[in-house]
């Protein structure tokens, strides 16, 4: 697993040790990034279901200020501790041990301007985000990984094979 571009472009990082987490593919987390562009320079930036970290990182390294981690699992809470240390970011990062949904429910609105989820698959956590978003806007963008068959009401979703990614904007 490795950066796909920016300022850390190719550096590798490494999975959790748990094969229940998913990471994001590299084309996938390319053409992601890809559309997001325009939003990332100096944004503020929370990872929700952090896994590995990488979707933060790439935030990082494609010029993204500041990124919030919000982790449940203590051995993801440990690969995301490492990755940041290889990569050198941690005045750049914070990391938070909890539930991704509740912490989300505690925002304020607009509380970062970009939003990144990559929910299990095998749950309903992508709608229940969007859910909670659509009461409490707390990001420019929010932006969600999920399984091309769950129907996520969004703004936008692009499918990318059995992926799809979700986008839903503030108004």
């Amino acid at each position: 697993m490795r950066i796909t571009a920016g300022e850390f472009k190719g550096r590798q990082l490494k999975p959790p040790p748990d094969r229940r987490v998913r990471a994001t593919t590299e084309r996938v987390r390319e053409a992601w990034f890809n559309i997001l562009a325009p939003a990332i320079k100096d944004a503020r930036v929370v990872d929700l279901f952090a896994g590995s970290g990488v979707l933060g990182l790439e935030a990082l390294s494609r010029g993204a200020h500041h990124v919030d981690f919000v982790e449940l699992s203590e051995k993801s809470i440990r690969t995301i501790k490492a990755n940041v240390a290889v990569l050198g970011v941690e005045p750049r990062t914070q990391l938070y041990r909890g539930d991704a949904i509740r912490f989300a429910q505690r925002l304020a609105e607009g509380a970062y301007d970009i939003a990144l989820a990559d929910p299990p698959y095998t749950t309903d956590q992508a709608t229940r985000l969007l859910e909670v978003f659509r009461q409490c806007t707390f990001a420019r963008v929010l932006s969600v990984e999920h399984r091309a068959t769950l129907d996520c009401p969004g703004d936008e979703t692009r499918r990318y094979g059995d992926v799809a990614l979700t986008f839903c904007y503030a108004s």
